[in-house]
């Protein structure tokens, strides 16, 4: 029997749920999934600029987990662009690190309800305009 995976630990979502190739309707395209954890591995390792066993360490994983993880990322971005896929980032086996919302009406990400505050689309400061995004 395999041992059960243990959440990968994500410090906060991405503030798109994916991307998809210009000039091309989203109807007619074909999408690669990209899971939360393969994203926290491109965002620490290419755009936070960490070592491998650094990024491991913030995720709560082995060093060779969190190569596999970002190998496979890699692969699906590539796949994504080469055969001009949209590519969405959702679903895996992770936890953040906090209680993470998104404005309905601004999209904007909240690292806490309390840090809630009016926008320019949301007049009053109301919690029930909140999606919460934690599993």
């Amino acid at each position: 029997m395999a041992r059960p995976e243990k959440n990968r630990r994500v410090s906060k979502p991405p503030k798109m749920k994916g991307f998809k190739p210009f000039g091309i309707p989203k109807c007619k395209l074909e999408v690669i999934q990209l899971t939360m954890e393969e994203y926290e591995s491109i965002r620490l390792v290419n755009y936070e600029m960490l070592q491998q066993k650094e990024a491991a360490v913030l995720m709560n994983i082995s060093r060779p987990t969190l190569t596999r993880i970002y190998n496979k990322a890699l692969k699906n971005i590539t796949k994504a662009f080469v055969e001009g896929k949209a590519i969405v980032i959702d679903g895996g086996n992770y936890e953040f690190e906090k209680e993470w919302h998104r404005c309905k009406k601004c999209f904007k990400l909240i690292e806490d309800k309390k840090h809630h505050s009016k926008c320019i689309k949301n007049n009053e400061n109301n919690s029930k305009e909140l999606i919460k995004i934690n599993n």
